[in-house]
């Protein structure tokens, strides 16, 4: 499926620099990315999804911790709205909450995500930050979530999208906005290959 994919230069020129690939197809970007964050990457990214979503009516911003927060909270930030994150295992003072199974590629297994429906109501015009896109699950999560709260997606965007994995294809040919900062094409023999 042919997207309109505009490469985000300066997140693409800092992986060439500074990202690692490791055996299986992963992708490290913990100097910069989600485990040591760069403050001035995160702000001039988070200024691009607000700029390519600008068409869009969003009142909130949801992510799954805990690698999306950071860029999920100076997107609220800069659009002035809250941000939730579903968190990845129930916890005991939750009880009035949304929940959802998600697959994990990277953990190689399933965990609960739930979020509680104090802050995420029928009528939620939600945005969808994460950190990567790899197989879509992460995100498929987020839409039943969306869903079973009677809200509206707006739209979903990831700094790095493994296209490879074919989760955007999925999520694409659903009819969502997808917006990936940088598009990885391959990891094959550990060479980081970018969409043009």
């Amino acid at each position: 499926m042919s997207i309109q994919y505009k490469p985000f230069a300066p997140l693409v020129q800092r992986i060439k620099q500074d990202g690692k690939c490791l055996e299986g197809g992963i992708l490290k970007v913990d100097s910069f990315i989600n485990h040591q964050i760069d403050p001035t990457l995160l702000q001039s990214m988070s200024i691009e999804f607000v700029r390519r979503f600008a068409n869009k009516e969003i009142n909130k911003i949801l992510t799954i911790e805990a690698s999306g927060i950071a860029p999920a909270v100076m997107v609220g930030f800069l659009l002035n709205v809250p941000v939730v994150f579903a968190k990845k295992k129930k916890p005991s003072t939750m009880d009035n909450m949304l929940v959802t199974e998600v697959f994990s590629f990277t953990k190689n297994k399933s965990y609960t995500v739930c979020v509680s429906k104090d802050y995420l109501h029928e009528g939620d015009k939600v945005l969808f930050i994460d950190d990567f896109l790899a197989n879509g699950n992460a995100a498929k999560g987020i839409i039943e979530l969306v869903e079973k709260a009677n809200a509206t997606l707006s739209g979903m965007g990831f700094l790095v999208e493994k296209s490879f994995q074919h989760g955007g294809d999925y999520l694409r040919e659903k009819g969502y906005q997808v917006e990936s900062l940088a598009i990885i094409d391959s990891l094959d023999n550990c060479k980081i290959t970018f969409k043009e």
